[in-house]
Order: C-alpha cells, then structure tokens, then sequence
C-alpha cells in the first residue's frame, strides 16, 4: 500500500518535471502507464494536496537540504580492518558464552 502512494506522487513528479500540467487526467494516465490500477480517490487527494503546492519552491528547498544531511551518514563507515577485529571480537565472545553454559550444564547434569 506504501509502495502504491509512493507511485503515485512519483507519478506526479515525473508529470512536473516533464512540463505537464497535474490534473486528474494526467495523473491517471500516468498511473496507468505504470501498470497500477487507479485508485480515483488517491488521485483527487493528490491533485488536490499538489494545486495548493509550488513544487519548484519545495524541490528546491530539499535540494538544498539535501548535502546537509549526507555528511551526517559519512562517519558510521568503518574501516575493513575494524570491522574484522570487531568481528574476531564477538566470535571470542560467542566461544566464552558456549564455554560457560557447556560448564554450568556439566555441573547440572554431573559431566
């Protein structure tokens, strides 16, 4: 159902961005060429939500927040070789674990 909205606004864009004017027409040919079934309600909200909207104002707008927030994503990238040890790491840890619940179960059971 996410996907199907996702659509349609993409729809939408692709309208605006090839020059065409929004209209319930436009869009639900769009839709179609997509292989979607209409939905004319999603189709009368969004011409509707979008007649109220300057597109080129808001697209601009998230353009340029855009490389604002890529830099942020930057430093969770991690080396080759940290990711090694960390992985070394929590096998060890994996092996202790197994170790202690094999010995508890000894002493449980008398091994």
């Amino acid at each position: 159902m996410v996907q199907e909205a996702k659509a349609y606004l993409h729809a939408a864009l692709a309208l605006y961005y090839a020059g065409k004017q929004i209209t319930e027409e436009s869009l639900k040919n769009a839709v179609e060429a997509l292989g979607i079934s209409v939905d004319e309600v999603k189709v009368k909200m969004i011409v509707a939500s979008l007649a109220e909207v300057k597109l080129d104002e808001v697209l601009k707008q998230a353009v340029v927040a855009a490389p604002v927030a890529a830099p942020a994503a930057a430093p969770a990238a991690q080396p080759v070789a940290e990711q090694k040890k960390e992985e070394k790491k929590e096998e060890e840890e994996k092996k202790e674990e197994e170790v202690d619940v094999a010995s508890g179960l000894s002493g449980l059971f008398g091994f």
